[in-house]
């Protein structure tokens, strides 16, 4: 081998070198950065009401956050990809009637009757749930503790005026020397990003203490009062008379003896419902085991009176009976003729604002990665509502994958599972 040969042979080997130490600081890190998204679903139908839009786009995830959403976002920029076409992109659902102080105890407080959160919300398509005044300024530390804290699910609550909440039997008509506005106002001020409002309900007193005490804390800490209006003293009327813009109630399509409902025999809305509407009252389903009648809830729609939320009054009971859970509530007005980006936004972003939670229920970026995506099966399915009524349909809702924070806490068919193979 010749000088000179040796010398080529040796420069083409430094310039290999240069060219490996070139891609390993240039190109390496360009190709690992080029997958800067966790998760990007791609296909799907985003309806996502608060930025008014419906329309095929794919979604990208980055550190739990909505990173960017866009008609096209390529596969090569993402650690993660699921093809969700033919579904609904969602913004997470929030359920704000439910009961999720459960524990050992009898009823509802620390109790049987309470589900935990983790239980029936992602498998539903739910990122947010309320707990509705199973907790009283009182016991709320201990449940925030045993079911706030360790929770996938975010777990919020409106706080009841009586110090301890409500278990079945014992908060029906307690003492009302034990009702304290300031201890209320000082919970809420010292939980303000879990406690959602106050709540009055399941009261059999005549007394209209309760009530004007719990309108009172909410009014004082800027935050909607939530009516369970279980309280057969009370009527109807005049329960929404002394309602607020913005203050909630819920049971809204029930048909019960101890409660007049909001359409009359003749099949029409009362006046005072449509006042208390225009005037900025929110109407929840608040299904539960006997909150929820078609008789009610299918003249109401027709008469312009939409859910402005699904809660469920999730418990052990309803569960099992005509309820099932919150996308059988929403399946339910899909068959009765809500439309489906009416029943999104009733099911996400108006929820969030009643909440005052406008950080919640939307898919703009920068915002949590809480997100449902959803399934429109067709077939024959019969829903019930709380009088034992059957109403056939054709078209249900399912949730194929649920997003919490940018994690998947529920995949139905696996969307995000490794395909086996032998």
């Amino acid at each position: 081998m010749t000088t000179n040969q040796s010398n080529s042979d040796s420069e083409i080997c430094a310039f290999k070198i240069r060219l490996v130490v070139l891609f390993a600081f240039l190109i390496v890190p360009r190709l690992i950065q080029a997958q800067e998204i966790d998760l990007l679903l791609k296909g799907g139908r985003l309806l996502d009401p608060k930025n008014s839009i419906d329309s095929k786009m794919d979604v990208a995830v980055k550190d739990g956050k909505i990173y960017r959403i866009a008609a096209e976002i390529p596969s090569s920029t993402a650690k993660k990809v699921l093809d969700v076409s033919g579904m609904i992109v969602s913004p997470g659902l929030i359920n704000i009637h439910t009961h999720v102080y459960a524990g050992s105890k009898p009823g509802f407080a620390d109790g049987q009757s309470s589900q935990l959160p983790d239980a029936f919300a992602p498998r539903s398509g739910i990122t947010t749930v309320v707990d509705a005044g199973t907790t009283g300024w009182r016991t709320f530390p201990d449940f925030k503790a045993k079911v706030v804290d360790p929770s996938l699910t975010r777990v919020l609550a409106f706080i009841n005026i009586f110090e301890t909440g409500f278990s079945a039997g014992s908060a029906f008509e307690p003492d009302l020397n034990t009702l304290d506005v300031q201890m209320t106002v000082d919970a809420i001020k010292k939980y303000p990003d879990f406690i959602a409002g106050t709540r009055i309900g399941h009261y059999k007193g005549k007394s209209w203490i309760p009530f004007d005490k719990a309108s009172e804390a909410a009014q004082i800490t800027g935050r909607p009062l939530f009516v369970e209006c279980h309280m057969p003293e009370y009527s109807l009327e005049d329960q929404l008379k002394k309602m607020r813009s913005g203050d909630i109630i819920t049971h809204s399509f029930e048909n019960v003896s101890e409660r007049m409902p909001i359409v009359d025999e003749q099949g029409k809305l009362r006046a005072f419902v449509l006042e208390a509407q225009n005037r900025g009252v929110l109407f929840d389903v608040g299904h539960g085991g006997v909150g929820f009648w078609f008789n009610q809830a299918i003249p109401a729609l027709k008469q312009g009176l939409l859910p402005n939320s699904f809660g469920t009054d999730e418990h052990r009971t309803s569960m099992n009976a005509g309820m099932k859970n919150m996308l059988n509530v929403m399946s339910k007005y899909l068959t009765i003729g809500m439309s489906i980006p009416d029943i999104i936004a009733s099911g996400s972003w108006k929820p969030a604002k009643s909440i005052k939670r406008e950080d919640l229920g939307n898919l703009s970026v920068g915002s949590v990665a809480d997100i449902a995506v959803l399934s429109i099966l067709n077939g024959k399915y019969g829903y019930v509502d709380s009088g034992g009524n059957r109403l056939e349909g054709n078209q249900k809702f399912e949730a194929e994958l649920t997003v919490r924070a940018g994690r998947i806490i529920w995949d139905l068919n696996g969307l995000a599972a490794t395909p086996y193979t032998k």
